[in-house]
């Protein structure tokens, strides 16, 4: 089994800084952010600043040639991945693994369409308060960082090499034996934390110590339960209460990422939480009403910023 020594890590905001800190600070790897024209000359010039250290990782671009990667952990926002995920073909060689931390459904399959879904394996993090501003990211929480094929009954090489990789580089990892249901357990959790987050102003301690708050994430998650049987997947309200036992951890100062991105008057990522539930509602017949307003809320808040 071939150890990994070679990182690449495309996007740098609060996930991908996170990681590329992590792998950076273990001499083992050679870690490189992908970046490409005015946001890689930013990057190689102010480096990152994570929970007060400055950290300058080396910033490779695909105009420079290939140079495969043993590793890369793609951590784009959703509106970003289509233009980016060219980039990632010239880091991409024969034993190239590619875990994708971000949110929604449907990266995974846009990344493998694009270097082949032979190299992709599921990815989520869950329980990272990180929060960034410019180039600083702040976290009190490191979270949990789950991944692995669709089916982990039988722990493949690949796997076993991510995780060898991720112990370390000092990154809590779990592979759970269905990682589908885990991918979706994440989606319930952003639909209903980040879009009610956002739409009511509120970090994690309004979530934490006010009913009105956990009634509305909770209206929302309930309605992700509803669409997963249809779409094949086992949810049930004991992962509600499993997402307390995470949310319980988190700064109560912290924030979302929908919430950050309405705060800074940045795009979100509502298409691919409110709006897939709405979708999916509409193709399975099933009633996606607080989804629907909140889409609706949250689609404005980005008009006003």
């Amino acid at each position: 089994m071939k150890t990994i020594r070679n990182v690449a890590i495309l996007g740098a905001g609060a996930m991908g800084a996170y990681f590329a800190a992590c792998f950076a600070a273990n001499r083992s790897f050679t870690t490189r952010l992908i970046a490409r024209g005015a946001r890689r000359e930013r990057l190689a010039r102010d480096g990152l600043i994570v929970n007060g250290q400055p950290v300058f990782i080396p910033v490779a671009s695909p105009e420079d040639g290939p140079a495969p990667a043993d590793l890369i952990i793609v951590a784009l926002k959703h509106h970003h991945l289509v233009t980016a995920v060219e980039d990632l073909k010239g880091f991409v060689g024969p034993e190239t693994a590619v875990i994708s931390v971000m949110n929604g459904l449907e990266s995974e399959a846009i990344i493998g369409e694009a270097v082949g879904s032979e190299k992709v394996l599921y990815a989520i993090s869950v329980g990272i308060d990180a929060v960034r501003q410019d180039n600083r990211l702040t976290y009190s929480n490191p979270g949990r960082h789950i991944f692995g094929e669709a089916d982990n009954t039988v722990v493949s090489d690949r796997v076993r090499r991510v995780q060898e990789a991720f112990t370390r580089a000092g990154i809590a990892w779990e592979t759970p034996p269905d990682m589908i249901r885990t991918l979706w357990w994440k989606f319930m959790i952003n639909v209903g934390m980040n879009q009610a987050s956002a739409a009511m102003g509120a970090p994690y301690g309004a979530f934490q110590t006010r009913a009105e708050a956990r009634d509305l994430m909770e209206a929302l998650m309930r309605e992700v339960i509803a669409l997963a049987g249809p779409s094949g997947v086992n949810l049930g309200e004991q992962d509600i209460t499993d997402w307390y036992q995470v949310l319980k951890t988190l700064s109560p100062d912290g924030k979302t990422s929908m919430l950050q991105d309405v705060e800074a008057g940045r795009k979100t990522e509502v298409e691919i939480f409110g709006g897939t539930v709405v979708a999916l509602g509409q193709r399975h017949d099933v009633p996606t009403p607080v989804n629907r307003t909140l889409f609706q809320i949250i689609r404005v808040l980005e008009g006003a910023a």
